[in-house]
């Protein structure tokens, strides 16, 4: 039996009091208020057209005159900031009697409206004050005032502590906030990824694309630069040499079709390795330049070389027995170039016939770099002493790509898909597959790392295979990183598991949307 061969080894903010509903306790009303009456800001009272001197003095005018207690249809009806914000308005708006507030069901409320978040009056102060504030906050003895017989300096202490709790709970907020935000993002994702576009879908997104729509991914392989990339990784190209070298009876007097072909430099293997006729196909400009290096290599009666799509020409035959390619993307289908590679195999491939390589699998596995991590993430926590936490979650779902060390790897790798190039449906390459990760590290786990393997193994006798992983020599794939939000606390011998969804983004099918569920989180991540 054949053997694989691998040829690589903000200022002060002031409390509101809370206010009392007895006429016994007024003169220690106006004692607690005497301190919030600062800044003198005239308002309109909520009732009739007279102009107080403050806030704490509509209050109680709005007690005393119109017999209503602010406080407590606050407190009754528990409002949040949003819901006192729109009682204010809908008092200003409808110009209702103070007896409108007594007897209110518990709901539904009349301000309910999302209309009364719209203030009635520009600047109204009333609309500037935390309602937390005047209920009182939990911890000061039960109100938001100072103590009695309390001096300014205890004061002023309180309302310095009250402003850090309400400080902290907008940043909490915030974050849920965020959060809700990141859901909707994902929720939306899920929509158009879910939702039947307008193309037919017959012969899949990539090969219905226009020319002048692929225009931007074909330009991109007309400089040579790509090229010398490429042709420098010798994991690649030596990989593809040896196959064919090394069975030449696979290739002997054959048609071949090289899908993609750039330089040319796999049809040139393929015609010393016994191929009688190589068909070279290219949309890019290079194809000129592979034109001359066939030529330079008097190799021009072997090799036919056709610029267009795979999709939009025509060959000169009807049949060919081998169908070669270099195919594979980031994290292997990232360009969605196997589309065409399956559009010519069901077009053109003889019966009997193969499509180079045949076999591929998609790996993953589990890192703990938490100084990449510090790096990558943390970083925004304090970017030259600001916060911008924010960019966390523009940062995180942009997958990366670049070269993993194997000594940050905590957990074996395993196959999440393999594609078998000779029988795979273009519906295929998109998947969902649950995945288990052996823990071997007690440790954090920051991210999750994908990479694929390559084999030519259908009728060879010399088998050769690659991998692109992380422990191996690297190639110009690298790997792909997909860095987690928040780290996870693994244990050695554990089980991780999850869920890993692959597809393509609607709106630019060369591009992959990679979606994880992990430890009851989800995150989908763009690869493009």
């Amino acid at each position: 039996m054949a053997e694989y061969t691998d040829p690589h080894g903000d200022a002060a903010v002031e409390d509101m009091p809370e206010l009392s509903d007895g006429d016994d306790d007024a003169d220690e009303d106006e004692e607690q208020w005497q301190w919030m009456e600062e800044d003198n800001q005239p308002v309109t009272c909520l009732f009739c057209d007279r102009l107080l001197s403050s806030v704490p003095a509509t209050l109680q005018h709005c007690t005393a005159e119109h017999q209503v207690n602010l406080v407590d249809v606050i407190r009754k009806h528990t409002l949040d900031d949003y819901g006192y914000i729109k009682m204010i308005n809908f008092i200003r708006s409808t110009k209702c009697d103070a007896s409108c507030l007594t007897g209110l069901p518990d709901a539904p409320l009349p301000w309910e409206s999302e209309d009364f978040l719209r203030p009635v009056l520009q600047d109204d102060p009333l609309l500037q004050t935390d309602p937390e504030e005047l209920c009182g906050n939990e911890g000061s003895s039960g109100s938001g005032c100072p103590l009695p017989g309390a001096g300014p300096h205890n004061a002023l202490l309180q309302r310095a502590q009250a402003a850090e709790e309400r400080a902290r709970r907008s940043e909490e907020a915030l974050s849920r906030a965020m959060d809700d935000l990141h859901k909707l993002k994902l929720l939306a994702q899920g929509l158009v990824l879910n939702t039947e576009t307008s193309r037919s879908g017959n012969l899949g997104a990539v090969a219905e694309l226009r020319e002048d729509e692929d225009e931007a991914y074909f330009s991109s392989y007309g400089h040579y630069g790509i090229h010398e990339e490429m042709l420098k990784d010798k994991v690649r190209t030596e990989s593809y040499r040896d196959f064919m070298y090394r069975n030449p009876e696979v290739f002997r007097d054959k048609v071949v079709l090289d899908v993609g072909c750039g330089t040319g430099i796999l049809s040139m293997f393929a015609a010393r390795a016994g191929a009688k006729k190589v068909i070279a196909v290219d949309q890019s400009e290079i194809i000129y330049q592979a034109m001359d290096i066939v030529r330079s290599n008097q190799l021009e009666d072997k090799i036919t070389l056709i610029k267009g799509r795979i999709e939009d020409i025509n060959l000169p035959v009807e049949k060919v027995d081998i169908i070669i390619s270099e195919w594979m993307g980031y994290f292997l289908l990232f360009e969605s170039m196997l589309d065409s590679v399956l559009h010519a195999r069901d077009l053109y491939l003889a019966d009997g016939g193969s499509v180079y390589p045949d076999l591929c699998n998609i790996s993953l596995a589990a890192v703990g770099d938490t100084q990449k991590h510090q790096d990558r993430i943390a970083f925004w926590d304090d970017v030259y002493g600001f916060n911008m936490a924010c960019m966390k979650k523009a940062v995180v779902p942009e997958a990366v790509v670049e070269v993993v060390k194997g000594d940050t790897l905590i957990s074996e790798p395993t196959v999440i898909q393999t594609i078998d190039c000779n029988r795979v449906c273009l519906s295929e390459l998109e998947f969902a597959s649950d995945f288990c990760l052996k823990i071997t590290n007690t440790t954090e786990c920051t991210a999750v790392v994908g990479y694929f393997d390559i084999f030519f193994d259908k009728g060879c006798s010399n088998k050769v295979m690659f991998s692109t992983g992380p422990q191996v020599t690297k190639t110009h794939w690298k790997q792909t990183v997909f860095l987690l939000e928040r780290p996870i606390s693994v244990q050695a011998g554990e089980d991780l598991k999850g869920k890993i969804t692959v597809r393509k983004n609607k709106k630019d099918p060369r591009s992959l949307l990679v979606t994880f569920d992990l430890r009851d989180k989800k995150l989908t991540y763009s690869l493009q």
